[in-house]
């Protein structure tokens, strides 16, 4: 019998704790992103998932040692080469050194094969 009293006065604690979290938690996030909007972050970065984030191209371009203008296909497997070999586990590297060059180096070609697409769309549209 005890249990109804109970229950009830959970019940009148839980419901307007949860009603608050409700509001207050869109609001912190949209706030979050306004914030990184302002100080200059991709909000789309901003607001992709922590596990399979993809890191921003300036960060490839930094973490490859590279500058825009250098950013060249060749350039870029010249600069994964030589860290990827330089921190390679077996001789005393970094996993996550090597992890981060890697996502790098996909990310600058990925990006090196789109610009390619559509210069060639382009060609074509003229």
């Amino acid at each position: 019998m005890a249990a109804g009293p109970l229950a009830r006065i959970l019940a009148q604690i839980v419901v307007p704790v949860i009603a608050v979290l409700a509001r207050t938690i869109p609001a912190a996030y949209s706030q979050a992103l306004r914030n990184a909007r302002k100080s200059g972050v991709d909000a789309t970065e901003a607001a992709a998932p922590v596990f399979g984030k993809k890191i921003s191209r300036s960060e490839a371009l930094q973490v490859l040692n590279l500058a825009e203008a250098e950013a060249t296909p060749e350039a870029v497997q010249k600069q994964f080469d030589r860290y990827f070999a330089a921190n390679d586990v077996s001789k005393g590297g970094s996993f996550y050194l090597q992890s981060k060059i890697y996502r790098a180096k996909e990310l600058l070609s990925e990006y090196q094969e789109e610009k390619r697409q559509e210069e060639q769309q382009e060609r074509k549209q003229q």
